[in-house]
């Protein structure tokens, strides 16, 4: 099984359940949407010409449309990009697009921008099927993380961090990539992910209590102080992406 397969699992069972919730914009993201966003805005990029190995910038904040962009190129074939900037095939934003340093054919913004197309027009009636095994399929920060690197540390960490369908798990890192780690690692149990955008120690007890949520992901500090609630359950953010040697 493939990495986007493994986050992609539990939507038969999940269906309209809600997979991904953003805080700051209110979208809810359903497993079946998730799903039919993904294949489909997969195969509209291979529409538009992407290529296996072709690098396309991802430019989107942590939230609810970071998982569909990032996992459509993966599904596609192509590298995410996790930069502002740059020289890629394509380029998918949420809202920011300077010419002057991201060097590509074409963008897909999710709102509108000056120059681009709506990421949107991308979701047709096709869909891609099959998603590659092998390969490049992210990078941040400079660093490739593959295919099969991803699914195989995706598994370890199910493993070990058990989560289950009826979790609600706060996601309240900041960078993208840890960020899309909380969130590969919540789907592929079937639960629902949270993103809360850096809170204050106030603000996650309360969103906690607000959503009934069962864990939270947090930066060591705030990990530290949230332990010993009786609810919670409390991971530092490190233990999520350590096992890839960050």
């Amino acid at each position: 099984m493939t990495w986007t397969e493994l986050v992609m699992a539990a939507a038969p069972t999940q269906g309209d359940q809600p997979a991904v919730s953003d805080v700051r914009t209110g979208e809810v993201v359903s497993y079946s949407a998730f799903v039919r966003r993904v294949t489909r805005a997969a195969a509209g990029l291979r529409l538009q010409g992407l290529k296996p190995g072709d690098h396309v910038i991802v430019n989107v904040p942590l939230g609810a449309t970071l998982p569909v962009a990032v996992h459509a190129v993966a599904w596609a074939g192509g590298v995410a990009v996790l930069a502002a900037s740059g020289a890629a095939r394509f380029m998918i934003t949420q809202r920011d697009y300077d010419s002057a340093v991201a060097e590509v054919e074409q963008v897909f913004s999710f709102q509108p921008v000056a120059g681009a197309k709506p990421f949107s027009e991308l979701i047709g009636d096709r869909t891609v099927e099959f998603g590659p095994l092998a390969g490049p399929a992210i990078i941040d920060g400079g660093r490739t993380f593959r295919h099969d690197t991803l699914a195989g540390d995706l598994r370890k960490l199910a493993s070990r961090l058990v989560i289950g369908k009826d979790d609600v798990v706060i996601s309240a890192v900041s960078e993208p990539f840890k960020g899309l780690r909380v969130v590969d690692l919540a789907m592929t149990a079937g639960a629902h992910v949270i993103v809360a955008h850096e809170p204050s120690l106030i603000g996650c007890r309360v969103l906690a209590a607000e959503r009934r949520a069962t864990m939270v992901v947090a930066p060591y500090d705030l990990a530290r102080r949230l332990l010993g609630d009786p609810v919670l359950r409390v991971v530092d953010e490190r233990a999520i992406v350590s096992s890839l040697g960050l």
